[in-house]
């Protein structure tokens, strides 16, 4: 039934691939993803910063409703993030300390919620990682319908099941399962580059040629001293 299903996931990223990218930052993913992607910037981590990176989960419910939430936690496997597609909504909060601590307790990798959650403060002095769009104390309905291991979209940002999912303090990230291995040596890649032009900038040594050299291939009119 369109609407109302529970599916079973056929796939995911192996826990010990999700695992090397913890301290990579997402930012750099990204940047090796052609700066496309993203969850949008309403995503925030609701949580001290801890990162976090595993395979999608994936919820798609109604505004204000968390029945298909429970029933996700009910499923899910350590190291799952559990992502909800709730439509952005904000009238309701759909997770709080409780089903955090559930999903603590079943070792799980993280919540992302396109919606609003409650119990910030308990959320925000863990480290269990928590993304949301926003916080309001009004608690959920349990009524459905809603759909899980289906794809989902936030922002654009297309999610099927298994998709390994990333965020830290910059944002969240979907890595589609196909592409995942070749996105971490190019962030890898990325990072030590950066790395070196931060030893460049501290030692003053950065070329800046391309600046200039971009804006006359634009036919931009400079100004001579």
């Amino acid at each position: 039934m369109i609407g109302l299903k529970v599916l079973k996931r056929r796939r995911a990223v192996p826990a010990e691939l999700a695992s090397q990218f913890i301290g990579v930052p997402v930012a750099n993913v990204s940047d090796c993803m052609s700066r496309l992607f993203a969850g949008g910037a309403r995503l925030r981590p609701m949580h001290s910063g801890c990162p976090m990176s595993g395979p999608a989960l994936t919820v798609r419910t109604r505004p204000g409703d968390n029945l298909m939430i429970h029933k996700a936690l009910q499923m899910a496997a350590p190291g799952d993030i559990i992502v909800v597609d709730a439509g952005g909504d904000l009238t309701n909060a759909l997770i709080g300390e409780l089903m955090v601590g559930t999903a603590i307790q079943r070792k799980l990798g993280g919540f992302v919620i396109d919606g609003a959650i409650r119990d910030a403060r308990a959320l925000r002095e863990g480290d269990f990682p928590v993304f949301a769009a926003g916080v309001t104390h009004r608690g959920p309905y349990k009524d459905g319908p809603g759909e899980i291991n289906v794809p989902i979209a936030i922002d654009g940002m297309v999610i099927e099941p298994g998709d390994l999912i990333i965020g830290d303090d910059d944002g969240v990230l979907c890595v589609p399962f196909d592409h995942v291995q070749s996105m971490l040596a190019a962030a890898r890649k990325k990072a030590d580059a950066e790395a070196s032009m931060a030893t460049a900038i501290a030692a003053g040594k950065v070329d800046t040629a391309w600046i200039d050299a971009t804006l006359n291939r634009l036919g931009c009119l400079i100004e001579e001293d």
